[in-house]
């Protein structure tokens, strides 16, 4: 992200998703729902298209798009 001149924008990502994944990288879904974690991403894109666009809606369906094909 720091190459595309974004990695101001995810200044604080790596904390907001502390804990999430365990060591083996897989998803911890005994300390968050995945569909809040999708939600969470979902937000953190939204931000980072406002200031790059102008607009959020850049970001529309990534919620809808990862739940319907990796929900479950």
């Amino acid at each position: 992200m720091g190459r595309l001149g974004w990695g101001e924008h995810f200044g604080g990502l790596a904390g907001r998703l502390e804990g999430v994944f365990g060591a083996d990288g897989v998803f911890a879904h005994d300390r968050l729902r995945f569909v809040d974690f999708v939600d969470d991403v979902e937000e953190l894109l939204e931000e980072v298209a406002r200031r790059e666009r102008g607009d959020e809606e850049a970001a529309d369906g990534f919620e809808e798009y990862v739940l319907r094909h990796y929900g479950g």
